[in-house]
């Protein structure tokens, strides 16, 4: 067996996190890039945010996606593909002049490159190689999302100012095929493919790895849980990634801030957001989760209720740093009740479909937003409806039932027993 002076999974999971810290900076894009887009002519904030929207569905539809090919042609191969995809795709859209171009390559094709790295990637990397430290190697990986909003964010947002939106979208395809060389020279796919075992397992310690079973979602859509977690992961995504993540910058513009100073506002949202994700971790472990979900949906919900009445430097940074603690602490909980609920084993799939209402929610809040700054005048409206649906989704999270201690885990409903 090969052995060296560091286990050889930390490269992968440095060259992985790296892969989805750009993965974020390419999502982050849209509202980075909207004010100055909205400057071409006949794209007005509406037609560009459904741009953004087409992107976000995709974005999440692509995460079942991705879990299939990596079980057929694995990690690697799928890495690759998804950054030639990404990067052929924003310089590509560099040179768009009409709206549907847009949509097809910003939104469609840059949306299915992206995520085929976004949900599915970091959970496979560190199950396939940890056993001991895989829930630090998750909180890393999930953290260089937070990562990648706040290295991108002001970058693009000043190169979208000074030199247009178009040499962004370069830099970021640019970004994304250099990235295929380090994942071809040091990513692979399983420990055994250099002469190794994943880290914290030695000789016959442990089973192989239980399957999911059979015809798994058929049972999941029959019960009400799937549904409780789908619909509060929407809500998540809708207040989250779909109204603040791409319409905070012109709501902020809107209300007498600099487009750079709303980026960095947003940026430092991102850097808290690292600290809130890794800190909802942990007490994820000692909490029970729906209370959490409880207390992060109500949270954020009276912060967006507050936010159109911002007008000063000094709330909108506190703005930033209390709803970046919330910003996807949502997920380590989501992901526990997944694991409870349905059986660790089959978290990958049932996972993946949450994360795809959580998208499908991001695109429909991102869209129906441009279209309330367009016909009123203002996103107050957005953001406050937003605000109570929030708070609706914390207490809609506390009917979500978790099993037993001991008992048997319920994949379908009673009446279809249990996995």
């Amino acid at each position: 067996m090969r052995r060296g002076p560091i286990f050889y999974g930390w490269i992968v999971v440095a060259v992985t996190a790296v892969v989805v810290l750009v993965t974020a900076g390419v999502r982050s894009a849209p509202g980075a890039f909207i004010l100055s887009m909205t400057t071409e002519p006949g794209w007005s904030t509406a037609s560009v945010s459904f741009a953004a929207a087409a992107g976000l569905i995709v974005f999440g539809l692509s995460g079942p996606l991705s879990g299939w090919l990596m079980a057929r042609i694995g990690i690697r191969s799928v890495v690759v593909l998804s950054l030639l995809v990404t990067g052929g795709a924003l310089l590509a859209t560099s040179l768009v002049r009409e709206i549907w171009q847009l949509v097809l390559l910003f939104g469609l094709l840059s949306g299915l490159g992206t995520g085929l790295v976004a949900s599915v990637l970091g959970p496979t990397v560190a199950t396939r190689w940890f056993v001991r430290d895989r829930g630090l190697v998750t909180g890393i990986l999930g953290a260089s999302t937070s990562t990648g909003q706040l290295i991108f964010f002001p970058v693009l947002t000043a190169l979208a100012v000074t030199a247009g939106w178009r040499v962004g979208a370069i830099v970021l395809g640019g970004l994304a095929l250099v990235l295929i060389v380090p994942v071809l020279l040091w990513v692979r796919n399983d420990p055994a493919d250099v002469g190794t075992r994943p880290r914290g397992v030695t000789e016959g310690a442990i089973a192989p790895t239980r399957p999911s079973d059979p015809g798994v979602m058929r049972g999941a859509v029959r019960t009400s849980d799937f549904w409780f977690l789908a619909g509060t992961f929407f809500v998540c995504g809708a207040t989250s990634n779909g109204l603040v993540g791409q319409h905070f910058i012109p709501h902020a513009v809107d209300h007498g801030f600099t487009a750079v100073a709303a980026s960095t506002a947003l940026a430092v949202m991102g850097f808290f957001n690292f600290v809130g994700t890794i800190a909802s971790g942990w007490l994820t472990d000692r909490w029970d989760p729906r209370k959490l979900l409880l207390i992060y949906y109500g949270f954020r919900g009276v912060s967006l209720l507050f936010l159109p009445f911002i007008h000063d430097t000094v709330s909108i940074g506190a703005f930033a740093i209390l709803f970046g603690l919330d910003y996807i602490a949502t997920v380590p909980p989501t992901v526990a009740l997944v694991a409870d609920r349905f059986g660790r084993h089959n978290v990958g799939i049932i996972y993946g479909w949450v994360f795809a209402a959580h998208m499908f929610g991001a695109a429909i809040a991102a869209w129906v937003a441009g279209i309330v700054r367009e016909n009123v005048g203002d996103y107050a409206a957005a953001f406050v409806a937003a605000g109570w649906i929030a708070i609706v989704a914390g207490f809609a999270a506390l009917a979500i039932r978790r099993p037993v201690a001991g008992g048997p885990v319920a994949v379908a409903s009673t009446e279809t027993g249990a996995a």
